[in-house]
């Protein structure tokens, strides 16, 4: 996949690469599950050697590891202005500080500070809040980092792993007080995970929002090492979450049979789906082969396409399940609007008494 066919995120002007890296795995801290530094930069070198631009990190990934790590990369080689920095705020590294993590104006400002110094830049491109802080009042979260974007050290925002209602909430009422929108979502979503799609998906397209997802393949579950029958040396996240259910193999087999027939990888192939929802996926990587193997170049078919969407519908809460076929038969009666076909509602078909 060509690194350098950039795209604009959400309703920005911010030009980022078609897939973000993830440096989740930069760092060998104990107690977290990663790689080396030589490793991390021969990885992080390739991607941007291939044109790749959006580079996404958090705060307490590898216990700050990972930060030091881009950090000193950049202040090495040069060309920070060149990429799109991302981190993240909300996790913790304070045991004992109440103050320490979350979404307070103290804990946003205090942990800014210290990415800032463990990057070693003065201002980051994209700035995630992590995860909903429930104690915190949103618009005390929101004009903090609308002060932090008029001071320069931050230039766009977004949010992760927040509940569709508070983020509707949390945009509106930017729009409304003229504060830094959110451009960007970083949310759970593959072919295994697909719940985003109920109300998360269609509020960010509806806002102005772009979605990127995390764990594209699922664990490792869509890398194509995993099949019936096989024995599979797993990571140690793979083995905390445990292996591919029945009902993941099902979703798993097709996206192999396509793979095979593209001469490709599973990987390749899960990634270009997401790739046609329209997403900018955050691709992850320990070694340095996992990343090429990731960047192959896949085109899906519309068939291949509707094959994997079959096979991995998703099972959605309440009120999704009225929002498609019911919808529009009570709607429509038997009509075709905006190429949605329709039946008409049971009982109208044995009466031809109206009130």
């Amino acid at each position: 996949m060509p690194l350098d066919h950039y795209e604009t995120l959400g309703r920005s002007g911010l030009r980022v690469s078609p897939f973000a890296l993830g440096a989740m795995t930069f760092g060998e801290d104990p107690g977290a599950a990663g790689c080396s530094v030589e490793e991390s930069e021969k990885i992080l070198r390739t991607y941007l050697d291939r044109g790749g631009n959006f580079i996404d990190t958090a705060n307490f990934y590898t216990n700050g590891h990972s930060e030091r790590i881009l950090g000193d990369f950049f202040a090495t080689h040069g060309n920070r202005d060149r990429v799109v920095l991302a981190s993240k705020f909300f996790g913790n590294m304070h045991p004992g500080d109440p103050n320490g993590g979350g979404a307070g104006r103290k804990a946003i400002r205090d942990q800014l500070h210290e990415t800032l110094r463990r990057m070693r830049t003065d201002y980051l491109d994209l700035y995630w809040m992590h995860n909903w802080d429930r104690n915190t009042p949103i618009e005390e979260t929101l004009k903090t980092l609308d002060e932090l974007v008029g001071s320069g050290k931050v230039r766009y925002i977004g949010f992760s792993n927040t509940p569709a209602w508070v983020t509707a909430q949390a945009q509106t009422m930017a729009l409304l007080n003229r504060w830094t929108p959110l451009i960007a979502l970083q949310v759970e979503y593959s072919l295994l995970a697909r719940t985003v799609e109920g109300e998360i998906a269609p509020m960010a397209t509806d806002m102005g929002m772009a979605l990127v997802p995390w764990s594209p393949l699922k664990n490792g579950f869509l890398s194509g090492k995993y099949r019936r029958n096989v024995q599979v040396s797993d990571s140690e996240r793979a083995k905390f979450v445990g292996g591919p259910t029945e009902d993941e193999f099902k979703v798993i087999d097709v996206v192999n049979e396509i793979a095979a027939n593209l001469n490709t990888t599973a990987a390749a192939v899960s990634l270009a789906w997401l790739k046609a929802k329209k997403t900018v996926p955050i691709i992850g990587a320990r070694r340095l082969e996992h990343l090429e193997s990731n960047l192959e170049e896949v085109t899906l078919t519309s068939e291949q396409v509707q094959a994997l969407n079959d096979i991995s519908v998703p099972d959605l809460n309440y009120p999704a399940p009225l929002h498609g076929a019911t919808r529009a038969m009570l709607q429509f009666a038997g009509t075709t609007v905006d190429g949605e076909a329709s039946t008409v509602y049971p009982s109208l078909l044995q009466s031809s008494v109206r009130y």
